[in-house]
């Protein structure tokens, strides 16, 4: 290992993680230098995302740039006159996410690939945006999203807009092992730019997306902008600049940011966790919304590809919706404002099933994908017809696109949407709650959740042990179907077997008798799964919401334990 070390060491550019990796030598760390050296940082369907530091297996110079030669390599190999195409490179506010996208741009551009460089910060469905604005070849975004600070990333997108996905992360990560064994190819942007392979993306670029966004007719719903007020922040990310430039394009001029969190700051000093999903991370923007009763916070992620929601309740308290709630809402509103039996929505499989209860009621087609919006995008892609356009995807863990402008998640034009969405509602004397009562009286109380449960690791693998014991009911509730996407088999109740057409991948689902479900994906590394659960509540003659959700919350509470408990 110590050769291995000594060469990295004299190949390494950066004079931080060369101190940083001397300092360990010298120090005799053989655990700590293990951890570094033992492995390379893993590229895989969402690129590369890993701890900041000295090493192979931590995100440094080095390892930006030998992937970035790789991923030149491939491109140049397998997609026509990626060259010229080029690839849009831009980055988020973490303290080495500049220089990472510099030393992507010099790699690419030393390969003779054209780069479309962000003169600045950047929200990842801009640069996302930037691959069909160009007809690029792909993009990459340096990010790690809402990681914690000393994390980073190397997100890519290919030619069709969207995250890469087999074989192409396969690929691209074998051409990296070639790239880590040989010298990395640079050229200086100065130079670059002077001969043609490195533009600028001035402001200019940054404004067509806005205007983009702007031209959308999902986005164009101003109804009453004016009669709510709603609090947001950037959460110490890059999205304030066009979040707060596309609510004022839309009429909304009663918002405020949350100023603490407003510019840019990769250490972010007040979150413990810069994720809206983690308990305390909206605290300071509901605590400004109930400053000035604003019926909504608003939260992106800090490279605002996410969205969150907060809102505010008849008792005057905020209440943080799901994700699943923000996808239905959004499914109920854009396919009652298209025609929808022309119109494709999907979710993924962990996402709440209620979404394809909405797209039937509305004449629309569903699709299901695997985890990942990776999945969402590229199969919306393979499944949009003429006779049906794709409208709108979700995940549950607060990702969302409208429309076609970004082949990803985009928390700025879901902030836009859902703002619309609720000056509509709340202009007609309704409430977002109003609304999520109705739906649910319509087609029933879908309430879901997740966890992850640490299994006895002297224990058989949990999935192997459920696959050849599969259980016949769960929380007294039997199980009419079970699907293992490991096999892709599909086993109904009455003995016979259907095969899924998802790509295979270990997981297992149960659909219970009264239309609960539960999910259960076994971790290939540790001894814990991974659980989501779905019931599906009902309405009593003349039952309030309040008292229909409790139930359902009852319900839903009764089944996470007692499956737990089945496991241990």
């Amino acid at each position: 290992m110590m050769q291995q070390v000594t060469q990295w060491l004299a190949k390494d550019p950066d004079p931080k993680t060369r101190q940083e990796l001397q300092r360990l030598i010298d120090t005799q760390a053989t655990e700590e230098l293990a951890s570094r050296f033992q492995a390379r940082l893993e590229f895989g369907t969402a690129g590369l995302r890993g701890k900041v530091g000295c090493g192979p297996n931590r995100m440094n110079r080095l390892v930006i740039q030998e992937t970035a030669t790789g991923l030149g390599e491939y491109l140049i190999k397998h997609v026509d006159n990626a060259k010229m195409r080029g690839v849009v490179v831009g980055y988020d506010g973490r303290p080495d996410s500049e220089q990472f996208a510099h030393d992507t741009a010099a790699v690419l551009t030393a390969l003779g690939i054209k780069v479309y460089l962000t003169h600045k910060v950047a929200p990842t469905p801009v640069v996302a945006f930037g691959v069909k604005h160009f007809k690029a070849t792909a993009a990459v975004v340096v990010t790690a999203s809402h990681n914690p600070p000393e994390y980073n990333g190397f997100k890519v997108y290919w030619e069709n807009g969207a995250q890469i996905i087999p074989p192409h992360d396969g690929g691209i990560a074998a051409e990296i092992e070639l790239a880590a064994t040989r010298a990395v190819p640079l050229m200086a942007l100065d130079d670059a730019h002077q001969i043609g392979l490195l533009e600028w993306l001035d402001n200019a670029y940054y404004q067509t997306y806005r205007r983009t966004l702007e031209s959308s007719k999902l986005l164009n719903n101003h109804t009453n902008p004016q009669s709510i007020t709603l609090a947001y922040t950037a959460m110490h990310g890059v999205g304030a600049d066009m979040a707060e430039s596309l609510l004022r394009d839309a009429g909304f001029k009663n918002v405020l940011s949350v100023a603490e969190q407003r510019e840019p700051d990769g250490r972010f000093p007040t979150v413990n966790f810069p994720n809206p999903e983690e308990a305390g991370a909206m605290d300071m923007v509901i605590a400004l919304a109930d400053s000035v009763e604003a019926e909504l916070a608003c939260a992106n992620d800090p490279d605002a590809d996410r969205f969150a929601v907060a809102v505010r309740r008849s008792d005057g308290e905020y209440q943080m919706l799901t994700g699943d709630q923000v996808g239905t809402l959004f499914a109920e509103y854009l396919l009652s404002h298209t025609d929808a039996s022309k119109q494709l929505v999907g979710n993924t499989i962990v996402s709440s099933s209620l979404l394809g209860k909405i797209a039937a009621a509305h004449g629309a087609q569903y699709y299901q994908t695997l985890t990942g919006f990776k999945w969402l995008t590229n199969v919306a892609m393979q499944q949009q017809s003429p006779q049906h356009q794709f409208l709108f995807a979700y995940e549950e863990a607060l990702g969302y696109t409208l429309g076609q402008t970004v082949w990803d998640k985009d928390g700025l034009s879901a902030l836009v949407g859902f703002a619309q969405l609720a000056a509509e509602l709340y202009s007609q004397g309704k409430t977002i709650w109003d609304q999520l009562e109705a739906i649910y009286r319509q087609h029933g109380l879908y309430v879901t959740a997740q966890c992850s449960i640490a299994l006895d690791p002297t224990q058989p693998a949990v999935g192997d042990r459920l696959r050849a014991e599969p259980p016949h009911e769960i929380a007294g509730r039997v199980v009419t179907v079970m699907e293992d996407l490991k096999s892709s088999i599909r086993y109904l109740a009455d003995g016979s077997t259907e095969n899924i057409d998802l790509p295979a991948s270990d997981v297992l689902i149960y659909h219970l008798e009264g239309g609960a479900r539960v999910i259960v994906r076994p971790s290939g590394t540790e001894p814990k799964l991974k659980c989501y659960y779905e019931v599906v509540g009902s309405f009593s003659h003349n039952e309030s919401y309040a008292s229909a959700q409790e139930r359902a919350d009852e319900l839903l509470s009764l089944l996470m334990s007692e499956h737990q408990h089945s496991l241990t």
